[in-house]
């Protein structure tokens, strides 16, 4: 039976940058997806009339789009798509950035290990690459450096980063995760990596290009970079007994 693989776009105020990620998708894999969903984080732009207009032009049947009723952040959109894979057994589901920061013609290549079983969770790597040569700021490269030098220490694990959003995963593997008890924030994707790695799940790193260009930025960095500091450290002392954390208390269930 062929696999059923989705592609997850989520979108905040990416009205003018949502159509240039839709048309990279190449075609082989636009076709073959189960569904291609977009979900629209509560935008104040019409983010969602354009993936409407977008279907409608191009007769793209498997083209979804869901609009949050309110901004639930971004690891609030996570956790409605991850369940939505989940609730219908798809096999694999493809996180592609709608503001164009990711290369939608690599989808092919990240996708590959999961349907071949060779890993439960894809992870595109930026600093893999040349991510200063792709205009990534030198305050990110170094922040990113230094986290995720800190991260790798306490958490045991050797990956190039921690940071990317290019992310694709078994959907079986996620319901091995309590992804709903995650943080709604962006360092919901950090809980995600320290998971995976706590349950020895299999995470395979792949490198990607890097873009920075003019497209709006929501993230602030310094309280970022705190945020997935203290998650880190505090997963370190709360699995080794050192002191209990309300967060990974509720993020085990015990």
């Amino acid at each position: 039976m062929e696999k059923q693989v989705a592609i997850f776009i989520p979108a905040f105020n990416a009205a003018s940058t949502i159509v240039n990620v839709l048309d990279r998708i190449p075609l082989n894999i636009r076709d073959k997806m189960a569904e291609i969903f977009v979900i629209d984080n509560h935008s104040t732009d019409n983010t969602s009339m354009v993936v409407v207009d977008y279907r409608t032009q191009n007769n793209l049947h498997n083209l979804e789009v869901i609009r949050n009723s309110q901004n639930l952040g971004y690891g609030g959109s996570q956790k409605v798509a991850y369940r939505r894979c989940i609730d219908k057994s798809y096999d694999c589901v493809a996180m592609l950035h709608g503001d164009a920061q990711y290369a939608p013609e690599l989808l092919e290549t990240l996708i590959a290990p999961i349907l071949e079983g060779r890993a439960d969770m894809v992870f595109g790597s930026r600093m893999s690459g040349n991510p200063l040569k792709g205009g990534m700021p030198i305050i990110r490269f170094l922040g990113n450096r230094a986290l995720t030098t800190l991260q790798n220490f306490f958490l045991g694990t050797h990956l190039s980063e921690f940071h990317s959003g290019y992310r694709v995963f078994s959907v079986k593997a996620l319901e091995k995760i309590p992804f709903e008890r995650f943080s709604s924030d962006y360092h919901f994707d950090t809980e995600m990596i320290i998971l995976f790695a706590d349950q020895k799940l299999r995470i395979v790193e792949m490198p990607i290009p890097t873009h920075y260009g003019d497209e709006e930025n929501y993230v602030n960095i310094w309280d970022y970079g705190m945020k997935v500091l203290v998650t880190t450290v505090t997963y370190f002392l709360h699995r080794r007994g050192f002191r209990r954390s309300r967060n990974w208390t509720k993020i085990f269930g015990n």
